[in-house]
């Protein structure tokens, strides 16, 4: 399983494909794929037989991105970044590589 460095909530923005420079929050997660699932980012269309309890037809579905795909938005500096890591304390959290100020906001 991948460490990411990513979490559900994230703001991230989009940097390869038909979606470029698009910005998203992070719903899901699958660590052992790497890869996130991004709302209204990465559609595609399924065509859909009828059957029981489901309508025929086209629908829109979210595809899952590849981690290396989107970049993290700071929320302080609102710039794409790279994450580091800090200890403070006895915690391990996460860190803007641009305004070295902490990622992490404690909302508990």
């Amino acid at each position: 399983m991948k460490k990411l460095k990513l979490k559900i909530g994230d703001l991230v923005r989009i940097t390869i494909g038909k979606d470029r420079s698009r910005e998203g929050k992070i719903e899901k997660i699958f660590p052992k794929k790497g890869t996130i699932l991004i709302p209204e980012i990465n559609m595609y269309k399924k065509h859909v037989k009828g059957s029981q309890g489901v309508k025929a037809g086209i629908y829109d579905l979210p595809r899952p991105l590849v981690v290396s795909k989107v970049a993290l938005v700071c929320p302080k500096c609102k710039k794409i970044t790279r994450v580091g890591f800090r200890l403070a304390g006895e915690e391990k959290v996460r860190v803007c590589r641009k305004c070295k100020k902490e990622i992490d906001t404690k909302t508990k």
